[in-house]
């Protein structure tokens, strides 16, 4: 469905997926070792940054006769998992596999936009979409078919993508909490120069104050977790330590959204799962037409994740979305959604990417609830629709 505004000044994609339509590429050299929890001293600190740095030093002690390099750690995780992300050469990374202390091993990858989705970085549009509206805010029809937004202010929303627009005047933003995981010039900068991770952020917890959009869980606040950088490209160990931040900081009643993914990661998987058991997680079930079980973190099960597949305003399965009952929970609505943009924008896209930040809204109001099933699913065990 196309919003109520002048077609020419939309952004209509099917298919967008900052992690899927992924191009992949492993990183030479570079690994994700997760230890065994039975390996690691039970006398170490609570505290994030303290914690980071005394198992990264254990790591290089345990390991010496390796003569890893400092430098060649790239990340650490101390949280959801234990492990590092470090650069091996051919003998140290055999050694290791033979450890007994190490769970398990895997190639680091990155993976980036496909290019046919650059023409997202267009001009931005005014917010378009159904349902109620003041003459400067709209309520997008996703919001509405969910069962409308509600209040969430005093809620945490940890959203774990390109960044949010941090200063953006439709969103609450805890910057002091938002962090980067990415090197290089945006190693600490958790602004978005994407786009995506701001319109995710919109959906969940857009303000109702008049412009812009409204969120589902509307005045929540947004803390922006980057793992994704201005091109859309990131790397596992970079959304393993998003996750794993998100392990040490958030509480009970918060919720994490992650609109990403890419080929199967057990570590990735088994960073959200153990993540879970402190934060509700809603994961996009991914954009190629494909069964979700092929593709992590949108895989990943347990009791307090939701996978979540995209519809139409017809109540339809989008054509691009993923499917598959396991992992899929709900669909939601995700074809031609209104949210924000970078630079203080709006903008319409499609995507899984747009249906899973409706749940995570809905997580932090409560339980999800459904409303109807989605026609047209090829597994044959219809979604149920999401709903307040």
């Amino acid at each position: 469905m196309v919003g109520c505004q002048d077609d020419e000044t939309l952004v209509e994609v099917q298919e967008l997926e900052t992690l899927a339509n992924y191009e992949i590429a492993p990183i030479e050299g570079q690994y994700i070792v997760v230890l065994k929890e039975s390996s690691l001293s039970r006398n170490i600190p609570q505290n994030y940054d303290q914690r980071i740095t005394m198992l990264k030093n254990n790591f290089l002690t345990r390991f010496s006769s390796l003569k890893i390099s400092s430098e060649n750690i790239k990340k650490t995780y101390g949280f959801a998992v234990k492990g590092v992300a470090v650069q091996l050469n051919h003998e140290q990374l055999q050694v290791l596999r033979a450890h007994k202390d190490v769970q398990l091993i895997e190639q680091d990858y990155q993976i980036t936009l496909s290019p046919d989705l650059s023409i997202l970085k267009g001009k931005p549009s005014n917010p378009g979409g159904g349902g109620e509206e003041t003459p400067t805010q709209v309520t997008p029809w996703g919001v509405t078919r969910i069962g409308g937004a509600g209040n969430g202010v005093g809620k945490i929303a940890w959203i774990i993508d390109s960044g949010v627009d941090l200063t953006h005047p439709d969103l609450t933003v805890d910057v002091a909490r938002s962090k980067s995981f990415l090197g290089g010039r945006d190693a600490d900068d958790p602004n978005d120069y994407n786009g995506h991770g701001t319109h995710v952020a919109g959906t969940v917890a857009a303000l109702d104050n008049n412009i812009g959009v409204v969120g589902v869980a509307a005045g929540a606040t947004v803390v922006a977790v980057r793992v994704l950088d201005r091109r859309g490209s990131g790397s596992y160990s970079g959304v393993i330590a998003g996750v794993d931040y998100v392990a040490a900081n958030g509480a009970a009643g918060d919720a994490a959204n992650m609109s990403l993914g890419g080929p199967v990661s057990s570590a990735l998987d088994n960073a959200v799962v153990a993540a879970s058991s402190i934060v509700k997680f809603a994961l996009a079930a991914g954009n190629e037409s494909d069964d979700a079980n092929n593709h992590s973190p949108a895989r990943a099960n347990g009791p307090n994740i939701y996978t979540v597949s995209a519809s139409d305003s017809a109540d339809r399965l989008a054509s691009f979305s993923n499917y598959g009952n396991p992992p899929v929970d709900y669909a939601a609505p995700g074809v031609s959604i209104a949210s924000l943009w970078k630079n203080g924008g709006t903008n319409t896209i499609s995507g899984t990417s747009m249906a899973s930040p409706h749940v995570c809204g809905l997580l932090l109001l409560g339980n999800v609830n459904f409303d109807g099933y989605v026609s047209n699913d090829p597994d044959g065990n219809p979604d149920k629709i999401a709903h307040r």
